[in-house]
């Protein structure tokens, strides 16, 4: 299997490219707040402990799934970027297990680079979003992000390095099956969410171009400010902030934030 391929079949984008489209029109839409949060809470990485656990799921995935990482010793993979970071994970509330993390880099200085302005700032060609151009305190970049393969539906010969199968019917409620799929969305909306209350006027992330464009059909609009590259697979810088985020949010994914919204605030 390609690099590509494998990419639209991994943990970072999950089964969200393929299903997303669908939502808009599903005439469930209105209960997307609701089926969400019977079975997912949204957790800020407040203490030592919880982000240990965002970084035991990122060596799950990105080191031991993906191999995109060498795998460590102590079972956590942790970068250069993670000191300069806030994070977030989504719980499973019936069993207590996270599902998945994302986090968001923040720059308070020239010398706290983002990973898009270290590794990837020559595929930006629309200078009027250069990272540059604003103030440090201002930017900063959604990354990381990486589902458990026990929350994704898929069969474990479709992606390199898979040892978990598909999700079992046995395991989980019909219910909890349709929530799962929101789980990538949920932590977009989580990033944002963290990135308005940080007073982040300007961010970034590098995706995968299919997984942006299916993110327009609930309203979560990336501004594309480059041609692809590789880089672990074929992603492209994209460019988003508060007022792009809630002008396009659709209004069945709108009262999903708004639960995230409140449920991270008291976090906070």
């Amino acid at each position: 299997m390609s690099l590509s391929k494998l990419i639209l079949n991994s943990p970072i984008i999950g089964d969200v490219a393929k299903k997303v489209a669908s939502f808009k029109v599903n005439h469930d839409a209105g209960n997307i707040a609701e089926h969400f949060t019977k079975f997912l809470k949204p957790q800020y990485a407040s203490t030592n402990s919880l982000r240990n656990e965002v970084f035991k799921i990122r060596h799950n995935v990105y080191c031991e799934e993906l191999a995109f990482e060498n795998q460590k010793d102590n079972g956590m993979e942790m970068d250069e970027f993670d000191p300069h970071s806030i994070f977030a994970l989504i719980k499973h509330k019936p069993t207590n297990n996270y599902t998945s993390c994302v986090r968001i880099v923040l720059s308070s200085n020239d010398d706290e680079l983002l990973p898009i302005e270290k590794y990837c700032y020559h595929a930006i060609q629309n200078k009027d979003y250069d990272p540059k151009k604003f103030k440090r305190s201002e930017i900063g970049e959604i990354s990381r992000l990486a589902v458990k393969a026990d929350f994704r539906r898929r069969k474990s010969d479709r992606f390199k390095g898979s040892a978990i199968g598909a999700i079992s019917e046995t395991n989980y409620s019909e219910s909890e099956l349709r929530c799962f799929p929101f789980i990538a969305i949920g932590l977009y909306m989580i990033a944002c969410n963290l990135v308005i209350e940080k007073g982040v006027k300007h961010a970034f992330v590098m995706m995968e171009p299919r997984l942006a464009r299916s993110m327009k059909f609930v309203g979560i609009k990336f501004v594309q400010i480059g041609e692809p590259i590789e880089y672990h697979g074929l992603r492209a810088p994209y460019y988003i902030n508060p007022e792009i985020f809630l002008e396009n949010l659709s209004s069945g994914f709108k009262s999903l934030f708004k639960e995230i919204q409140k449920d991270i605030h008291t976090q906070l």
